[in-house]
């Protein structure tokens, strides 16, 4: 996947440095967002990411890319990460990891999947699963801000318990003005909805993204598989190109 730099806000990817886990979050049975402390950190925007790195006894390292999924906080970096059944990093950080323990981890990285608050056009932000957290940063930024950008959110979801950030996005879709979320659900609706489980398609994004003359800034985070659908989607349905950023994950190993 390809990515530019971000001048003035990167380090130098070969720089480790020691960071601390000082909160954890539960956000759903299998994933959790992990506070970290880092010492001078440089800060980031919005959609950038991490490298996390854990060193066996024996010297054998396992790295793992995750994105950070909340704007800059002085020296904390949160992550929120997805169990993998049999992973190597991903088991650990999340059952393991302890409160005071450190970590290795290089960033900020990236520049191409990235959201500023000083952009104004309209912007679609569309994410599958774990997909949601670069965006979620982007959502909390616009907020932080107080930017009046309008911002529309597609999540979709295995099921209702599925969802990340619960309940701050149901606070945010009712607070924040202009900030639309809407839910698709692939495996199973919640109680009492009418929808249907269904893979994202036409029919969605045309009635909740946003009309492509508008020009807004398509971001788009989730599997491969779902960012080349929804992507190719945004393309037949008149979306320029340019405008749109995608982000996309497959098997690492965890």
């Amino acid at each position: 996947m390809a990515r530019t730099a971000v001048p003035g806000r990167l380090t130098n990817r070969a720089s480790w440095r020691v960071a601390r886990l000082v909160d954890r979050r539960q956000e759903t049975e299998t994933a959790a967002t992990l506070v970290l402390e880092v010492p001078d950190w440089p800060g980031h925007q919005p959609g950038q990411h991490v490298d996390l790195r854990l060193t066996a006894e024996d010297g054998y390292q396992a790295a793992r890319s995750y994105s950070i999924s909340a704007p800059v906080d002085g020296d904390r970096v949160e992550v929120t990460i997805q169990r993998v059944p049999d992973g190597e990093v991903s088991p650990y950080l999340l059952d393991v990891f302890a409160v005071g323990d450190p970590v290795e981890l290089r960033g900020p990285i990236g520049g191409y999947f990235v959201w500023r608050v000083t952009d104004t056009a309209p912007v679609l932000l569309v994410g599958g699963g774990s997909g949601i957290a670069p965006l979620m940063a982007m959502i909390r930024a616009r907020g932080m801000a107080g930017s009046r950008v309008p911002f529309r959110l597609i999540y979709s979801v295995r099921t209702g318990r599925d969802v990340y950030f619960a309940d701050e996005l149901r606070r945010r879709a009712r607070d924040d003005h202009g900030l639309d979320v809407t839910y698709l659900y692939t495996r199973e609706v919640p109680e009492g909805s009418a929808a249907t489980p269904h893979r994202i398609g036409v029919a969605d994004l045309n009635t909740h993204g946003w009309p492509p003359e508008l020009e807004p800034a398509c971001y788009v985070c989730g599997p491969t598989g779902f960012v080349e659908r929804v992507a190719d989607i945004l393309v037949a349905l008149g979306d320029d190109t340019r405008r749109i950023r995608t982000e996309r994950f497959g098997p690492t190993g965890g």
